[in-house]
């Protein structure tokens, strides 16, 4: 709007001053600075001015260089085939109480991939509509046939050969998990037990919970030597990822009053009883952002199976690649074992396998024959437009089975280096987890550090002496806090992880002061708290005072006890300072408390004993740095399956007893330079006419096979027939003395299975010692749960060869402790001697001067 003085005459506001107001004089600044700002922006160099063309024109490069399909299949779904019925399976022949029929849920219709909801049938058409001809229904997916599965109590290593359950009331449980394509449709625990003859019926149950919810309670009224059976239905919506069966007994052995330390109350639940799940497998829509899964389950009930395919030349970037995976899965299954199997053709695949398949499309040539997000042609991986893909782009693709019965991992590229690149990004967490869909380029991966060699997550770190329980790890990624434990008159111990570095031992002077605190209502003549290392007692105290409060202990911890593995356990006994009588308990809780600021002080010294294999139960030297770029494999020139078996089933124990940021760890065959070997610890793998280290066995003071089935040994000479026997065998690298070369050979693939046994049954692997191990089974079908099936003999033939890191003062140090018993003989040897030295000082100063 103007203003009103604007409407004077022209020639009046011409000849007449006037001061402009606000408005004006703000525009006029507005427009000063926009006419500065487009001269700046005039003034801008041209670097600056192409610098968003140039980015645009890089992006452009990038997308046509990497096209994606235009038309992507759709996302792949796994169909698992349905459990085959177990017709032998053991059923309860007598049970105590009908089991009460439990309706099974009507099937639900399979949701389709990506959680979306099945579309609605299409509606009846209608009369009016004359272009709805007899429209054919929607078709829909048929349910999954019901499967079973039993599980056997004694797969639980908790269980032995029976649950133990004494006292007036006890308690035992099972865990379990639940599969995650699983839809349980009904389920049932069936209980085999015995209990004591002396107990009251009328007075003694046995009761029965899942995930804390009863399923009911049985008396304890059995026939000295009967066996009870009976069976629980659980109902399916009680069932969830991780479930847990408990069983609590109630037991008296008197009318009026029972004695809870009377060895006549007890009952046992046998090691034949089950749990009988009924479900219906579910699909699985295949997603990397859903991986390691399907791949590897941490729910699943059964191992993971893992099924390698062949490629036309087994060559070292296969090895490399097959064993980088198989590591990085082993560490992935968070200790559950996995299976292994090599095939040759994609029709050996069987139901359950999870497929991998590693190699450029020249090496695997089945991958044409899969369906796969980026098309292969001509033995090369192709773009969106049909061009291949440039050298040192790795690809990584989900797929299924012609079936459709199994998932299928593939990494692939047009040449070696970009194999190793996809396969490593699924062995660095900082890659792998940014991975998703169904198919992806890896251009560039992570240069991921190199720990230092003793950088142990989980263990004591290195060169600290003083620490907190707070500073302990006791699971991956959670430090240990302030416990507290409660139970009359005994609760549950407080275990510490003591987990001392392989090359390191604890010397005398080493301590434990433990801070704990308890309850009121303790009786201190019978109360007390006392510190076990690996189960052996090494001190403790009583509880002194009956209103509760806070204290402390300091025990010496004994050198000799600890390992690697060792485990600090507080264990309270908290007994109530009024007696109990006929289950009338007290008024408050009894509980123990164990604080994190208590203090273990470790006088540590660096020393190993490098040939023994006892360190490979820690993977030590194998597995230091963490990420196994210190280890190197050798097979031979043309490496058979047995010899790849035990590879992977070497690196698979490297893998689980490793924690490392990556997976760096070499294989080579016989006929790779030396220099590439000479600085890494070895592992040699193969027959012993074909071993690809030949300075393995050159001593002759040590054992080793000869020829035409012969063994030798300092001056002794055998020869047997047949010879199935499998020898680990460890000795100093003859290139350097601080690396270690271990040797895996046999005269015969046979010798190689028991190897590939050792490494992958926990139990063989705990009975490694010495510098040599010969293994071999006694039956023709071992059990894994029977040890005697397998013979394992250790010797020591080699001279040791300590591995001494401390400084000369340590060594000292170290000397005298061990050689204190020579003290006060060198004490009065060293005084006798400075007393001489002085005697022959003084009597020349006293002689006269110029006598002689």
């Amino acid at each position: 709007m103007r203003n009103e003085l604007d409407k004077r005459p022209l020639d009046k506001r011409r000849h007449r001053p006037r001061s402009l107001g606000p408005w004006p004089r703000l525009g006029l600044v507005a427009l000063g600075l926009g006419c500065a700002l487009l001269i700046s922006l005039g003034r801008l160099a041209p670097s600056q001015a192409q610098s968003g063309g140039t980015v645009e024109q890089q992006e452009d490069a990038v997308i046509q260089q990497h096209s994606l399909p235009q038309t992507p299949p759709p996302a792949p779904v796994v169909r698992p085939a349905p459990r085959p019925p177990a017709n032998n399976r053991p059923t309860p022949a007598a049970p105590v109480r009908p089991v009460p029929t439990v309706p099974t849920r009507p099937p639900t219709t399979t949701p389709a991939p990506g959680g979306t909801s099945p579309s609605p049938a299409p509606a009846a058409p209608s009369e009016a509509d004359p272009e709805v001809e007899n429209p054919s229904p929607e078709p829909t997916t048929p349910a999954a046939p019901l499967s079973q599965y039993v599980l056997q109590f004694n797969r639980s290593p908790v269980v032995g050969n029976a649950l133990q359950m004494q006292g007036v009331l006890s308690q035992a449980r099972i865990g379990f998990t639940r599969p995650r394509h699983w839809q349980v449709e009904s389920a049932r625990v069936i209980l085999r037990f015995r209990h004591s003859p002396a107990l009251y019926a009328n007075r003694s149950n046995l009761t029965v919970r899942f995930n804390n919810r009863h399923l009911g309670s049985v008396p304890l009224n059995r026939e000295e030597e009967a066996i009870g059976n009976v069976a629980f239905s659980i109902p399916p919506d009680l069932i969830q990822d991780f479930n847990n069966v408990i069983m609590e007994v109630q037991q008296h052995n008197s009318p009026t009053c029972s004695d809870p330390t009377d060895p006549t109350l007890w009952t046992e639940i046998l090691p034949d009883s089950q749990v009988v799940l009924n479900y219906r497998p579910q699909a699985i829509a295949l997603d990397f952002a859903n991986y390691p899964y399907p791949f590897l389950d941490r729910l699943g009930l059964d191992a993971d199976r893992l099924t390698y395919l062949q490629p036309k030349t087994i060559d070292t970037t296969w090895l490399t690649a097959s064993s980088r995976y198989q590591a990085v899965a082993s560490r992935a299954s968070s200790g559950r074992a996995i299976q292994t199997r090599l095939i040759k053709q994609l029709d050996q695949v069987n139901d359950g396998d999870r497929l991998v398949i590693l190699g450029t499309p020249a090496q695997q040539p089945e991958l044409a024959e899969l369906t796969l997000p980026f098309a292969v042609e001509n033995n090369q991986v192709l773009d969106g437009n049909g061009n291949p893909l440039p050298n040192g782009v790795g690809v990584l693709m989900l797929t299924t089975t012609a079936n459709g019965a199994a998932p299928v991992l593939v990494a692939t590229g047009n040449d070696d280096a970009a194999v190793l690149k996809a396969v490593q990004a699924l062995a660095q967490p900082v890659d792998q987890q940014l991975l998703t869909g169904q198919a992806t380029l890896v251009n560039q991966v992570t240069d991921v550090a190199t720990p230092s060699a003793m950088d142990w997550p989980g263990y004591l770190p290195e060169g600290v002496r003083r620490l907190r329980l707070s500073d302990l790890e006791v699971a991956p990624n959670q430090l240990f806090q302030d416990v507290t434990v409660n139970g009359l008159p005994v609760p549950p111990p407080v275990e510490i992880p003591l987990r001392v570095l392989p090359n390191e031992q604890v010397m005398r002077g080493s301590q434990f002061t433990l801070r704990y605190s308890y309850g009121p209502g303790v009786d201190p003549k019978r109360s007390s708290v006392s510190i076990m290392l690996d189960g052996e007692g090494i001190g403790g105290e009583r509880l002194r005072s009956r209103n509760g409060g806070s204290d402390s202990v300091t025990v010496t911890i004994p050198p000799e006890l600890v390992t690697a593995n060792s485990t600090l356990a507080v264990q309270f006994y908290t007994f109530p300072d009024s007696p109990t009588s006929c289950g009338v308990l007290p008024d408050q809780p009894m509980w123990g408390a164990v604080h994190g600021n208590s203090v273990i002080d470790l006088n540590r010294s660096n020393v190993i004993q490098l040939t023994d294999l006892d360190n490979l139960k820690t993977g030590f030297p194998f597995t230091a740095p963490q990420d196994l770029s210190n280890l190197a494999l050798v097979l031979p020139s043309q490496p058979s399956e047995a010899d790849v078996a035990t590879l992977l089933a070497v690196v698979d124990r490297m893998g689980r007893l490793s924690r490392g940021p990556s997976v760096k760890l070499g294989v080579y065959t016989a006929d790779a330079p030396a220099d590439a070997l000479q600085e890494r610890n070895l592992v040699g793998i193969g027959l012993r006419d074909d071993f690809p280290i030949p300075e393995l066995s050159q001593a002759s003071t040590s054992f080793r096979l000869g020829e035409q089935f012969s063994r030798q040994g300092q001056q002794s000479q055998l020869q047997t027939l047949p010879d199935q026997a499998g020898v680990i065998q460890a000795q100093v690298s003859p290139w350097n003395p601080e690396r270690l070369l271990l040797g895996l050979l046999a005269q015969t693939p046979a010798g190689l299975t028991e190897i590939q046994q050792v490494f992958q049954q926990d139990a063989l692997f705990a009975r490694l010692n010495g510098d040599t191990v010969i293994v071999q089974r006694t039956t023709a079908n071992p059990s894994v749960y029977n040890q005697a099936d397998f013979q394992v003999v250790s010797l020591n033939q080699q001279a040791p060869a300590t591995l001494d890191r401390r400084s000369p003062w340590g060594r000292i140090v170290t000397f005298v402790q061990r050689n204190w018993f020579l003290l006060p003989g060198g004490l009065v040897v060293l005084s006798l001697l400075l007393y001489g030295i002085s005697q022959l000082y003084l009597n020349r100063l006293s002689r006269p001067e110029g006598s002689q």
